[in-house]
């Protein structure tokens, strides 16, 4: 199974983005899947469903941070590689869906309003747009980290 659809199959039984991209990942990550799955679940919805950051961005940037990011004993040149990473994957994401903020990339809408909930619902948005979402990180990523 490829790894982004890995991550399909988590995001389609109750997890969310976040947890869903960096889970796909936790074998090469040395963590286990329940170590993923709680340290990104408030990352989901754009941070606890504020609707910030795009949960998928924060779990691969987790991605990025636990493959290449400064440690103890580290040098600095670790911290500046995870950020010109960090950068060329917001820089991809943002180019194959137009932003990397959750509220701009479901239409707008506010999933905690209602009515807005409602027609995120009727318009599919979680099955098609997010799924997307959450595919696109992991390929993203694949790739960031295959360099």
């Amino acid at each position: 199974m490829k790894r982004s659809e890995k991550a399909l199959s988590y995001f389609n039984n109750s997890f969310n983005c976040a947890q869903s991209v960096i889970t796909s990942f936790s074998p090469e990550l040395g963590l286990s899947e329940d170590d993923c799955l709680k340290v990104s679940c408030a990352f989901g919805a754009g941070m606890g469903k504020q609707q910030h950051t795009c949960g998928a961005v924060s779990g691969a940037l987790m991605v990025i941070g636990l493959k290449f990011g400064k440690a103890l004993n580290d040098s600095e040149s670790k911290k500046e590689n995870t950020y010109e990473k960090t950068a060329e994957f917001l820089k991809a994401f943002e180019s194959k869906n137009g932003s990397i903020h959750c509220k701009t990339l479901l239409q707008g809408l506010n999933m905690n309003i209602e009515d807005d909930l409602i027609k995120i619902h009727e318009l599919g948005l979680f099955e098609t747009s997010c799924e997307k979402y959450v595919k696109d990180a992991v390929e993203i990523t694949e790739t960031l980290i295959s360099q």
